[in-house]
């Protein structure tokens, strides 16, 4: 890919939260921003600008040359779509560059709208095999933001089998879980990740249960709060991996912030095309550790390595380490340094606990050996630290504590005057062309070469013969050079004078202004696209009264298990339709397949969550066994089926059904599986009751099947839980696989122990430890035509299965009331039933 790749191809992306990041942003070089309005957007905490500010934000960023992609990365629930519609509508007509879209309905009614606007597709898609970038391609998304699992090789793969440009997150805040498949803050808070209002459970401590008992972890609490990933070292790797756009996170950090991440990898790029592969220094480093760091990892950028991937002892930022107290004096502590410090720096010692009060504060003075130590001390010095008076309790410092420096405000400020400037952020070339004669006007072509505007400015004045000093290119090209506080810069100059003339320096001077003027006019108009009238639900299924009375006994059961006992209970019910199993190890599958065969039971095989590039094989084996059905859990293992199906038209083939983790929240969604080839969808678990009746209203209820009782999977992770604390390996290849023999559970901070299962490509599910229920909705669904109800099963024992499908299918069949199912359920769960996320 390099010997394509040419500087102009590469796009350096970065975050705006408000107008001074945005200002931070294009002052230090970047290519694009990526910003949110004031809803649909995954930053619902961050600042956000207003949709009617729209235009003016456009025309700010496209005088400086640089592009603006709004942010729609969220899902879109049925009732919002003629909101949804009405700002992609003010997208258009603002000149947006792209939106960045995670709803794939939402891309279906963008195209519908207009089939040249700019659609990216978010890293909230969970795309990350060149499959799940195929199956975009029908809705024309101009580029893909890969999922941050993906490693370089992977990328690699996916560029050059997709050939679609990449989009890659190089910077900024981890999220544990795949983006667009997390679900706890959902599930705890009602808060959804899905919807931009992650409360950020990651970041939360807990402890490691192995077995039933708790491993003691020192001072590590926080086992699924990241490092946060910094691939700055990485630059020259990833541009020959393939990737076009690279891309700070941060909507919620300051404009320091972003100056400081963009100002580096801006550098960073330049430097390779400069031909200098050299590493960024240690000082730049450390610049970008101060602004925000929990840490910095390359992520998976290099591959799996989940010891260096979460460390554990702390979960926000800290900044530069210090180095350890070595004593504490009266008013001091004594430290040898491992970074530059001096007065006024912000410092916080780390006493192993953060889930306790922390002492921090500003350093007031400085000392060597007791005498007032001047100027900045550098690394490797014993210095006496001596912070604030009421800033710090020495009393609560101790030897061995770590200490941070958490803030620079010299750095600070020379980040802010980077944008808080009267002088243009950038300036951009200039062509001019020069003709005239004796008594005719002067002509000149101002032309600016990165837009290609060209305006045509002529003298009002005649030409007069020169008596002393003729106008020469010397004196034009001062004349017109003088474009201090423009954003032009005079690069070139073409002079066809005929004679020695001269006009008054006066009108030069008003050319010129003239010229600037006009150009200025010219670089902030926004791109044209086509936008058509589209009737958001002119294509829905409105059931309304026509489903109302529809019999609920004709709705069927399914029963999704994850272990052969549960399995078997399963089959033997008359009361079940068909059966899934979703289980850890592929090499359990033909005994399932076995099971449901005796029992003449339909059967149905799971496929995991995520598909990677190279993991194909996974699928292939679940078509040998030849099921009855497929639960398809990605987009990219959807587009493999079909491939598949395509391929022997003439075959029996296993019925596709897509689950809850295509993440489908309104009936655009659901319409577009259906037409893809999916039979039967499962809605996402994103939906409270409310807006599930809003979907079903409007979609085709006989090929719905919703999940009315299972554990909700919360977290899903490639970070493994089981090989980061219960082995000395550092993946799969050297783990010695302890998710074989041992079951782990994360406990929360009010005692609630949370199953972590793992699946064979070695993600890990963190399950809600109480059950959810939806048995109380089961006739409203079944009055709307629900044709499908699934039970799932976690860690139950086959005589739980045979109780809880037994209640469902007598709620089903209405011989008893959802209430009652309720009843009887927290009757026999000792950790009782909770309505989840239904209810918010």
């Amino acid at each position: 890919m390099t010997d394509k790749l040419k500087r102009q191809d590469i796009e350096l992306l970065a975050p705006a939260g408000d107008w001074d990041c945005m200002r931070a942003a294009v002052a230090n070089g970047a290519d694009a921003v990526f910003f949110g309005v004031e809803k649909f957007n995954a930053r619902a905490r961050a600042n956000n600008f207003q949709s009617d500010e729209l235009p003016e934000i456009m025309a700010f960023l496209h005088s400086y040359g640089v592009k603006g992609f709004l942010t729609f990365n969220i899902l879109v629930f049925e009732e919002e779509l003629n909101e949804a519609k009405k700002l992609i509508e003010a997208c258009i007509d603002a000149g947006v560059d792209a939106v960045i879209v995670q709803d794939l309905g939402l891309v279906k009614l963008i195209r519908e709208l207009s089939p040249d606007f700019p659609i990216h597709g978010s890293t909230q898609m969970t795309i990350t095999s060149p499959e799940a970038v195929e199956f975009t391609k029908p809705y024309d998304i101009e580029r893909v933001v890969l999922g941050r699992e993906n490693n370089l090789k992977q990328i690699k793969t996916i560029g050059e089998q997709a050939k679609l440009p990449m989009e890659v997150f190089v910077h900024g805040a981890l999220c544990v879980s795949y983006s667009g498949q997390c679900l706890t803050s959902e599930m705890w808070g009602g808060r959804s990740a899905n919807r931009g209002e992650c409360a950020q459970a990651c970041r939360l401590p807990y402890d490691l249960m192995v077995d039933g008992e708790q491993k003691p972890m020192g001072d590590v609490a926080y086992l699924l709060s990241p490092k946060d990933l910094a691939a700055v070292e990485l630059v020259p790797e990833l541009i020959e991996a393939g990737v076009t756009s690279f891309k700070i996170e941060g909507r919620l950090k300051s404009p320091e912030y972003v100056a400081n991440v963009v100002s580096k990898y801006r550098r960073a790029i330049d430097k390779y095309f400069d031909g200098d592969r050299s590493a960024p220094s240690k000082e730049e480093m450390r610049e970008l550790q101060q602004s925000f760091s929990r840490g910095f990892t390359h992520g998976f950028l290099e591959g799996t390595n989940n010891k260096k991937l979460v460390e554990g002892t702390f979960p926000k930022s800290r900044g530069v380490y210090l180095g350890r107290v070595e004593r504490v004096l009266r008013d001091a502590v004594v430290c040898r340094i491992e970074a530059p410090l001096k007065r006024g720096d912000g410092i916080v010692f780390d006493a192993g606990d953060p889930t306790k009060k922390e002492e921090g504060g500003r350093i007031y003075d400085l000392r060597r050996q007791g005498t007032k130590f001047e100027g900045e001390a550098q690394e490797g010095t014993v210095i006496e630290l001596v912070p604030g008076r009421n800033d710090v309790d020495l009393r609560r410092v101790h030897v061995g504590d770590r200490i941070w420096k958490t803030s620079d405000p010299a750095l600070d400020k020379r980040l802010r005057a980077t944008f808080e400037t009267e002088k243009p952020y950038r300036v951009f070339p200039l062509h001019v062309r020069v003709t005239g004669g004796l008594s005719q006007p002067l002509r000149s072509w101002w032309t600016d070469v990165e837009k290609g505007n060209t305006v045509e400015i002529v003298s009002e004045l005649l030409l007069e013969q020169a008596e002393k000093r003729p106008m020469d290119r010397t004196l034009l090209e001062e004349q017109f050079g003088r474009l201090g506080g423009t954003v032009y810069q005079l690069e070139s100059l073409e002079v066809d004078l005929q004679g020695d003339l001269i006009v008054p320096m006066r009108e030069l001077n008003r050319m010129r202004r003239e010229a600037a003027e006009a150009l200025d006019g010219e670089r902030p108009k926004p791109p044209v696209y086509v936008k058509r009238a589209v009737e958001v639900y002119g294509d829905a299924h409105r059931r309304g009264e026509a489903a109302a009375g529809r019999v609920a006994a004709s709705a069927k059961l399914t029963v999704l298990c994850r272990s052969l006992a549960q399995l078997e209970a399963a089959v033997r019910s008359e009361k079940v339709g068909m059966v899934y199993a979703d289980f850890e190890f592929i090499k359990q599958l033909p005994a399932a397949m076995e099971m449901a065969r005796r029992a003449g039971k339909p059967i149905g095989l799971v496929t995991p969550r995520i598909h990677m590039p190279g993991e194909n094989g996974y699928h292939a084996n679940i078509l040998k066994l030849q099921p009855d059905a497929v639960l398809i859990r990605n987009t990219g293992a959807l587009y493999y089926y079909l491939r598949a199906r395509a391929s022997k038209p003439n075959e029996p083939f296993p019925q596709l059904i897509g689950d809850f983790s295509l993440n489908v929240a309104n009936h655009r969604t659901a319409d577009l599986f259906f037409d893809a080839g999916c039979s039967l969808i499962t809605p996402s678990y994103d939906l409270n009751v409310q807006q599930m009746f809003d979907l079903l209203r409007n979609s085709d209820t006989s090929r719905m099947e919703v999940v009315i009782h299972q554990h909700l999977p919360m977290f899903h992770t490639e970070h493994c839980v089981y090989c980061t604390f219960l082995s000395e390996g550092t993946d799969y290849t050297n783990c010695g696989r302890p998710c074989e023999e041992r079951r782990v559970s994360l406990q929360d901070r009010i005692g609630m122990s949370h199953p972590v299962r793992v699946d064979e490509g070695c993600r890990n599910t963190v399950y809600n430890a109480i059950e959810q229920s939806g048995a109380e909705y089961i006739k409203q669904f079944g009055d709307l035509g629900v044709a499908s109800f699934r039970i799932e099963f976690l860690e139950e024992t086959a005589e739980k299965v045979d109780e809880v499908i037994d209640l469902y299918s007598d709620a089903i069949a209405g011989r008893i009331g959802g209430t009652q199912v309720w009843r009887s359920l927290k009757a026999i769960n000792q950790l009782g039933v909770t309505r989840g996320q239904l209810v918010k």
